[in-house]
């Protein structure tokens, strides 16, 4: 079997940042593969499930109800929890969502209240979430999209 492509990629020269992981093209249509980095893959510990869960349910929140929300095609949980995959329509590179990941973490941080779509009726695992670390991992990650601005490409 070939390796997949995310296999491929050295995740010692990974650090937390956004980075194009792949773009795929069917019938014309582009749609680019976001990898939004945490914590820096087997340097650190990853962040841990129930803030992971939350970061999935406010950023899908936030980006589908954002500017750009025409174009996400996914929000979601990398399986290492290192960080979370953001598919998007369109033949993008990090910088075009910059400002809106930085958003994103600007919700996120700021949000209270019930986490959106925790209720049984409304999620799976509905009970596994933890906002105070969400939001401890989110300030980390945006202090360093700003300090570091790590932008790799495929």
């Amino acid at each position: 079997m070939d390796k997949i492509a995310s296999f491929q990629i050295d995740h010692f020269n990974l650090f937390p940042g956004i980075y194009v992981s792949r773009k795929d093209v069917r019938d014309g249509t582009v749609v680019t593969t976001f990898d939004l980095r945490f914590t820096s893959p087997n340097r650190e510990p990853v962040v841990d499930m129930p803030a992971l869960h939350t970061i999935e349910h406010l950023g899908a929140t936030y980006l589908r109800n954002s500017s750009i929300k025409d174009d996400i095609v996914y929000f979601g949980p990398m399986g290492c929890r290192t960080g979370s995959y953001l598919l998007m329509f369109g033949d993008l590179k990090p910088e075009d969502i910059y400002e809106d990941i930085l958003k994103m973490c600007d919700f996120i941080i700021a949000f209270e209240g019930e986490i959106p779509g925790a209720k049984a009726e409304e999620c799976g695992n509905y009970l596994e979430q933890n906002l105070n670390m969400a939001k401890y991992y989110v300030k980390k990650y945006k202090k360093a999209l700003v300090e570091e601005k790590n932008f790799k490409y495929n």
